[in-house]
């Protein structure tokens, strides 16, 4: 073949291949790589997702992320299980860390984070959290909660009442307040999971009594029944049923209720995590300055917060996308991610990312959790995230304690039974 005829097939095939690039990378352009997402249905949670994941397509254009719901409830949680359990779950979700993490099987179907290089942005007392084996496999979505009260501080100034430190306090402001005929402590068992608060929000005071507890409850070696630090959050729980201090309606109740009340004051207390705090700026705005916050009251000697890790964002071992489901749980565990989250919703804690401070303008119930957050001692993380052990019918046990169906001791007892169970299925040893 001539020389000449050589260099025009070669030219010809070399502006087809440029040609063909060309192509490819308007296909590309046009057609990013797409993420999905699990997340709860939760309004003001998903406000705030769809924040962080407007700022991330923005700095990386060639990726998009669609979002699927599931139920915040049990059902939610089951549907999480399955769907990893069979290989149909979306590329990312955000789940609990702590001892809900570990029932997922995260060795088995999720993508090891250990070494990503965004770690290093991560508060180191959250990684256990989300660890297993040693190896950590989420990025903390969101800030910490504290488990507390919230309270009306309007009632509290018209009765002259102060923020109680010791149960005795709590209960004796509770009286005044039903004698001013107010519901003075609000529940809403038509929201199971926030029957659990009095208990898992008094954990603050059984460390406080006993810091080797976790320990010995993992070992079997401690008993909430047996234990009277631990049996008094179920004792708490009777004693506000028994003084006739409820709401009417608190077997019916739901948390939208129940958050409603506390804050136009229709009642007056409500045992609740502080998240509770971004729901009502969002959905009862002018009455966000007259919510107050403070611990779960317990011995006069001590008074601290139980504190509630944040969840995390998780990828699934069976995404195709992992690179890029990696890039998104970078921008989460960032300052970037911190300010998208920022805008919309109401932290109700510190961040546990580097560099990512609260707004000034927080409302005054996120501002009463600083002290605690700023005092050696008077912060201890709940139970469930120093122990893989947590019976899944505590709501079921303490919405029947909190209606008088039980009594504090028959609920410590049948809820010691469900941890065993728990425990054997997780194989723990001295069970």
């Amino acid at each position: 073949m001539a020389t000449h005829t050589r260099r025009r097939i070669l030219s010809l095939s070399c502006a087809g291949l440029a040609m063909g690039l060309v192509f490819a990378g308007h296909a590309l352009a046009q057609d990013p790589v797409t993420l999905t997402i699990l997340l709860g249905n939760d309004p003001n949670g998903l406000a705030s997702a769809q924040e962080v994941i407007k700022d991330f397509e923005a700095a990386n254009p060639g990726i998009k992320i669609e979002i699927e719901t599931r139920t915040v409830d049990a059902q939610g949680d089951n549907l999480v299980k399955s769907r990893l359990a069979t290989g149909e779950m979306t590329d990312m979700f955000n789940w609990n860390s702590g001892a809900l993490f570990q029932t997922l099987n995260p060795s088995q179907t999720l993508v090891d984070l250990t070494d990503e290089p965004f770690q290093a942005n991560v508060i180191e007392s959250y990684k256990p959290t989300v660890m297993s084996n040693g190896r950590v496999y989420g990025a903390p979505w969101g800030t910490a909660m504290g488990g507390g009260v919230v309270y009306n501080k309007k009632i509290y100034a018209d009765l002259g009442l102060s923020v109680p430190k010791s149960w005795d306090e709590f209960m004796a402001n509770s009286q005044k307040i039903k004698d001013a005929g107010i519901p003075p402590v609000i529940q809403s068992f038509g929201t199971d999971w926030s029957a659990q608060i009095f208990v898992l929000a008094d954990f603050y005071n059984v460390y406080a009594a006993d810091p080797t507890f976790p320990e010995k409850y993992t070992a079997n070696q401690a008993k909430y029944a047996t234990t009277p630090a631990a049996l008094a959050g179920f004792q708490h729980q009777e004693d506000v049923f028994k003084a006739g201090f409820l709401n009417a309606d608190f077997a019916s109740a739901t948390l939208e209720d129940a958050l409603r009340m506390v804050a136009t004051g229709e009642g007056a207390q409500y045992p609740q995590l502080s998240f509770a705090i971004s729901n009502i700026k969002n959905d009862h705005p002018d009455h966000i300055n007259d919510i107050g916050y403070f611990a779960m009251p317990g011995a006069p000697e001590h008074n601290g917060l139980t504190v509630w890790m944040p969840g995390a964002l998780y990828i699934a071992n069976t995404s195709e996308h992992i690179d890029e489901a990696k890039k998104f749980a970078a921008f989460v565990a960032s300052p970037a991610g911190c300010a998208a989250m920022n805008r919309v919703g109401t932290p109700t804690g510190p961040y546990l990312v580097k560099d990512c401070p609260l707004p000034a303008d927080v409302p005054p119930a996120v501002a009463d959790l600083a002290p605690y957050f700023a005092e050696d001692g008077r912060t201890a993380p709940a139970l469930e995230f120093l122990s893989p052990v947590k019976g899944p019918l505590m709501p079921q046990i303490t919405t029947e304690v909190g209606s008088g169906v039980r009594s504090a001791l028959e609920g410590a007892q049948l809820y010691d039974e469900d941890v065993r169970k728990q425990a054997l299925q997780l194989g723990l040893p001295g069970w």
